[in-house]
């Protein structure tokens, strides 16, 4: 009877290992992924979708680092797609993400040069709403100008008093029309140094 016993025991051992070593191999495969029951679809198409969702990131708003952060994710977009196509994940992930489109600097227009008044003619008034005081200088009667060239033949008329005066630019000065001493002192009023209603026509 003993010896029967014992041989009972040493059987139930062996089978008890031998079935441990078939579950061990069968976690085993699932882990790894060797087995296709093993692959969850959503998931595997979840972290697709991430990646090339952030490839197209890369590619819309690119800078220095991003070749290489493309070239990174790639490599894990093509290990995803193995392991999709191992477990049957039929999905299309990439159609369901847009195609970034680069953006491109926008062009930086100069900006446009205002047109050149067209120099006026006799007879025209000019410097329209301009205000006209002296200049400080000397001498016999004559204008200074930063619109009109040297000889330019301007005519100056006060509306408060209704005097005018014809003057030749000799200078140059900062404003449309300044008269010197002499010419201010013949349309001015009694006190006054601004002829704030003036009208200046260009004669010549």
């Amino acid at each position: 009877m003993y010896p029967i016993r014992r041989r009972n025991k040493v059987s139930r051992k062996v089978v008890l290992g031998a079935s441990a070593v078939v579950l061990a191999g069968g976690a085993f495969a699932v882990g790894t992924g060797l087995s296709s029951a093993g692959e969850n679809c959503v998931g595997l198409d979840q972290a697709l979708r991430q990646n090339l969702q952030f490839i197209a990131g890369q590619r819309a708003a690119p800078d220095a680092q991003s070749s290489a952060r493309i070239a990174n994710r790639q490599a894990v977009v093509d290990l995803i797609n193995q392991r999709r196509q191992v477990a049957g994940c039929d999905a299309d992930v990439a159609a369901e993400v847009p195609v970034a489109a680069p953006t491109v600097a926008p062009t930086t227009k100069a900006p446009a040069k205002p047109a050149t008044p067209p120099a006026a003619g006799a007879g025209e008034v000019v410097c329209k709403g301009s205000t006209v005081t002296l200049s400080g200088e000397a001498g016999a009667p004559f204008a200074s100008s930063g619109t009109f060239p040297l000889g330019t033949v301007l005519k100056v008329t006060n509306l408060d008093n209704n005097k005018s005066i014809t003057v030749k630019v000799e200078t140059t000065s900062g404003s449309c029309v300044l008269l010197n001493n002499a010419a201010f002192e013949q349309v001015r009023e009694p006190g006054k140094f601004l002829i704030r209603r003036a009208v200046i026509t260009r004669v010549g």
